[in-house]
Protein backbone atom coordinates (compact mmCIF):
# COMPACT_ATOMS: atom_id res chain seq x y z
CA UNK A 1 0.00 0.00 0.00
CA UNK A 2 1.33 3.47 -0.80
CA UNK A 3 1.77 6.15 1.80
CA UNK A 4 -1.55 7.35 3.14
CA UNK A 5 -0.15 10.77 3.98
CA UNK A 6 2.26 12.85 1.92
CA UNK A 7 2.91 14.83 5.08
CA UNK A 8 2.37 13.36 8.53
CA UNK A 9 2.56 9.84 9.88
CA UNK A 10 1.77 6.42 8.45
CA UNK A 11 1.40 3.25 10.51
CA UNK A 12 3.57 0.33 9.39
CA UNK A 13 4.66 -3.14 10.52
CA UNK A 14 8.12 -4.74 10.62
CA UNK A 15 8.28 -8.51 11.17
CA UNK A 16 11.35 -10.31 12.47
CA UNK A 17 10.76 -13.88 11.28
CA UNK A 18 12.80 -16.56 13.06
CA UNK A 19 13.43 -20.12 11.88
CA UNK A 20 15.93 -22.50 13.53
CA UNK A 21 18.10 -19.85 15.21
CA UNK A 22 18.15 -17.56 12.18
CA UNK A 23 16.26 -14.37 11.43
CA UNK A 24 15.20 -13.31 7.93
CA UNK A 25 16.57 -10.08 6.44
CA UNK A 26 15.49 -8.55 3.15
CA UNK A 27 17.59 -6.14 1.11
CA UNK A 28 15.18 -3.29 0.40
CA UNK A 29 15.05 -2.58 -3.33
CA UNK A 30 14.52 1.20 -3.03
CA UNK A 31 16.74 2.01 -0.04
CA UNK A 32 19.43 -0.64 -0.68
CA UNK A 33 19.69 -1.58 2.99
CA UNK A 34 18.91 -4.68 5.01
CA UNK A 35 15.50 -4.56 6.64
CA UNK A 36 12.85 -7.15 7.45
CA UNK A 37 9.55 -7.93 5.73
CA UNK A 38 6.92 -5.31 6.44
CA UNK A 39 4.95 -2.39 5.12
CA UNK A 40 1.95 -0.15 5.54
CA UNK A 41 -1.07 -1.10 7.62
CA UNK A 42 -4.11 -0.79 5.40
CA UNK A 43 -7.13 1.13 6.65
CA UNK A 44 -9.29 -2.00 6.95
CA UNK A 45 -6.84 -4.24 8.86
CA UNK A 46 -5.30 -4.62 12.28
CA UNK A 47 -1.54 -4.39 12.73
CA UNK A 48 -1.31 -8.17 13.25
CA UNK A 49 -3.26 -8.79 10.01
CA UNK A 50 -0.88 -6.44 8.20
CA UNK A 51 2.12 -8.30 9.64
CA UNK A 52 0.87 -11.65 8.32
CA UNK A 53 -0.13 -10.18 4.94
CA UNK A 54 3.14 -8.32 4.36
CA UNK A 55 5.30 -11.37 5.15
CA UNK A 56 3.20 -13.56 2.86
CA UNK A 57 3.29 -10.97 0.04
CA UNK A 58 6.99 -10.16 0.31
CA UNK A 59 8.60 -13.52 1.05
CA UNK A 60 5.84 -16.14 0.69
CA UNK A 61 5.97 -17.39 4.28
CA UNK A 62 3.12 -18.26 6.61
CA UNK A 63 4.01 -17.08 10.10
CA UNK A 64 2.89 -17.40 13.70
CA UNK A 65 3.19 -14.10 15.54
CA UNK A 66 4.77 -14.27 18.97
CA UNK A 67 2.53 -12.91 21.72
CA UNK A 68 4.63 -11.16 24.38
CA UNK A 69 1.83 -10.99 26.95
CA UNK A 70 2.13 -13.18 30.03
CA UNK A 71 -1.58 -12.73 30.74
CA UNK A 72 -4.16 -12.66 27.96
CA UNK A 73 -7.53 -11.11 28.66
CA UNK A 74 -9.37 -12.79 25.80
CA UNK A 75 -12.19 -11.64 23.56
CA UNK A 76 -15.81 -11.04 24.38
CA UNK A 77 -18.82 -9.72 22.52
CA UNK A 78 -17.82 -6.57 20.68
CA UNK A 79 -14.13 -6.91 21.59
CA UNK A 80 -11.40 -8.70 19.68
CA UNK A 81 -8.14 -9.38 21.49
CA UNK A 82 -5.22 -8.73 19.13
CA UNK A 83 -1.53 -9.49 19.54
CA UNK A 84 0.40 -6.35 20.50
CA UNK A 85 3.74 -5.50 18.95
CA UNK A 86 6.89 -6.38 20.87
CA UNK A 87 8.31 -2.90 20.19
CA UNK A 88 7.22 0.31 18.51
CA UNK A 89 9.24 3.15 17.07
CA UNK A 90 8.84 6.26 14.96
CA UNK A 91 11.37 7.05 12.26
CA UNK A 92 11.70 9.76 9.67
CA UNK A 93 11.16 8.97 6.00
CA UNK A 94 11.75 12.58 5.00
CA UNK A 95 11.45 16.01 6.63
CA UNK A 96 7.63 15.97 6.47
CA UNK A 97 6.82 12.28 6.75
CA UNK A 98 7.31 9.65 9.48
CA UNK A 99 6.47 6.00 9.97
CA UNK A 100 5.14 4.68 13.26
CA UNK A 101 6.33 1.10 13.22
CA UNK A 102 4.76 -1.86 15.01
CA UNK A 103 7.58 -4.38 15.52
CA UNK A 104 6.49 -8.04 15.62
CA UNK A 105 8.44 -11.25 16.19
CA UNK A 106 7.26 -14.40 14.43
CA UNK A 107 8.18 -17.99 13.68
CA UNK A 108 7.71 -20.07 10.56
CA UNK A 109 7.94 -23.81 9.90
CA UNK A 110 9.92 -23.38 6.68
CA UNK A 111 12.82 -21.27 5.49
CA UNK A 112 11.82 -21.69 1.83
CA UNK A 113 10.98 -18.18 0.69
CA UNK A 114 9.15 -17.22 -2.49
CA UNK A 115 9.03 -13.56 -3.43
CA UNK A 116 6.02 -12.59 -5.50
CA UNK A 117 6.70 -11.23 -8.97
CA UNK A 118 5.66 -7.68 -8.02
CA UNK A 119 7.78 -7.76 -4.83
CA UNK A 120 11.37 -6.89 -5.61
CA UNK A 121 14.28 -7.09 -3.23
CA UNK A 122 18.01 -7.15 -3.56
CA UNK A 123 18.02 -10.53 -1.87
CA UNK A 124 16.99 -12.44 1.21
CA UNK A 125 19.30 -13.69 3.93
CA UNK A 126 18.72 -15.93 6.96
CA UNK A 127 21.10 -14.73 9.69
CA UNK A 128 22.32 -16.11 13.00
CA UNK A 129 24.01 -13.98 15.69
CA UNK A 130 27.41 -14.21 13.99
CA UNK A 131 25.98 -13.21 10.60
CA UNK A 132 24.30 -10.18 12.16
CA UNK A 133 27.57 -9.10 13.79
CA UNK A 134 29.43 -9.41 10.48
CA UNK A 135 26.97 -7.48 8.32
CA UNK A 136 28.43 -3.94 8.43
CA UNK A 137 25.68 -2.37 6.31
CA UNK A 138 23.03 -3.45 8.87
CA UNK A 139 21.72 -0.55 10.95
CA UNK A 140 22.23 -0.82 14.72
CA UNK A 141 18.46 -0.60 15.26
CA UNK A 142 17.66 -3.50 12.92
CA UNK A 143 20.55 -5.50 14.42
CA UNK A 144 19.27 -4.91 17.97
CA UNK A 145 15.71 -5.96 17.11
CA UNK A 146 17.00 -9.01 15.18
CA UNK A 147 19.20 -10.09 18.10
CA UNK A 148 16.27 -9.65 20.49
CA UNK A 149 14.06 -11.79 18.23
CA UNK A 150 16.74 -14.52 18.16
CA UNK A 151 17.07 -14.44 21.96
CA UNK A 152 13.31 -14.79 22.38
CA UNK A 153 12.50 -17.26 19.57
CA UNK A 154 15.82 -18.73 18.43
CA UNK A 155 15.41 -22.12 20.05
CA UNK A 156 12.00 -22.71 18.48
CA UNK A 157 11.62 -24.66 15.22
Amino acid sequence: MPHIHENGNDFVVDVYVVHKNRVLLRLHDKHNKWLVPGGHIELDETPEEAARREVKEEVGLDIVLWDPRAHKVGSSKGYQDIIPPVHMNMHEINERHKHISHIYFATTVSDETAEQENEKSGGLKWCNFEDLANLPELSPTVRNYAEHALKVLGSQP
